[in-house]
């Protein structure tokens, strides 16, 4: 689903804070990509009903001139270019807490206006993998014709879902190529901001569109976050040994070439064990 020809339709990249964001990697993703295609904040969807504000609270802030004033929970739209001169969609969102379907139903009404055809949601989940170790990313869709065309798998979970699954159904449905692009956060860390999980969803996008992105500053960023997540587990014995038997699990994985339906049926196990 890549090409050089500027004058295809745009794609769509969305991530949503909330649940499907562990260590706010899929946001984060999202706002780094946007910086690296010279996006511009091109509208603002209103949140208006969908959102429980004692859970996303409204924030109040000041602007240049000194005034008040306040941002509600919404969806920020971004359109920037691929290095081949192709547009792209990007949007930043919140996990609604209600009313999922007309929600969805309105981003993709906006994404209609700019004639996108492709989708890629992003998400990030807590799973039992090593900080020190890639971490793994697993890509599938609803769609049988895109699976066929890169090669991508569907899956099996069957049970509740959050909103990128919603998302990337309702998109399907309407007639685009979606695809849902998540990665393993180590779940040991999960009150930490992840860099190297924002860094594995962009190289896994970036590959999947066959466009150069390069961030050396995240790079940068992921070392120090496993220098730091290394320097908190190593004073904690149980931690510290626990991390060890995933090492060690992943690398007898990996020496037995295991392939993306391992990374998907862990997904599939976390979705089970906290009921999503």
């Amino acid at each position: 689903m890549s090409t050089h020809d500027q004058g295809q339709p745009p794609i769509l990249v969305v991530a949503f804070e909330g649940w499907n964001d562990a260590g706010s990697a899929a946001t984060t993703a999202v706002d780094l990509l946007a910086d690296e295609w010279e996006a511009d904040l091109v509208d603002v969807v209103d949140g208006d009903g969908y959102y429980d504000l004692q859970v996303n609270r409204p924030i109040v802030s000041r602007d240049e001139d000194g005034n008040r004033i306040i941002t509600w929970p919404g969806t920020d739209v971004m359109l920037g270019h691929l290095p081949s001169g192709r547009r792209v969609v990007l949007m930043h969102s919140v996990e609604p807490s209600l009313r999922w379907r007309s929600f969805v139903e309105d981003l993709l009404e906006v994404a209609d206006t700019y004639g996108a055809t492709e989708v890629y949601t992003l998400g990030a989940l807590l799973a039992d993998v090593p900080h020190t170790r890639n971490l793994p990313t697993n890509a599938t869709s609803s769609s049988s014709e895109v699976r066929e065309r890169l090669g991508l798998r569907t899956s099996e979970y069957e049970g509740p879902t959050g909103i990128v699954g919603v998302f990337d159904s309702l998109a399907t449905a309407r007639g685009y190529d979606a695809v849902s692009l998540w990665v393993s956060v180590p779940h040991y860390v999960s009150d930490m901001p992840s860099p190297k999980a924002a860094a594995a969803l962009i190289s896994a996008l970036a590959a999947m569109l066959e466009v150069p992105v390069e961030l050396p500053e995240l790079a940068e960023e992921a070392e120090r976050w496993e220098s730091a997540v290394t320097e908190l587990t190593s004073d904690n014995p149980e931690i510290e040994g626990y991390v060890a038997q995933l090492e060690s699990t992943r690398d007898a994985a990996e020496s037995a070439e295991a392939t993306g339906d391992a990374i998907a049926a862990e997904f599939e196990r976390y979705l089970r064990r906290h009921g999503k």
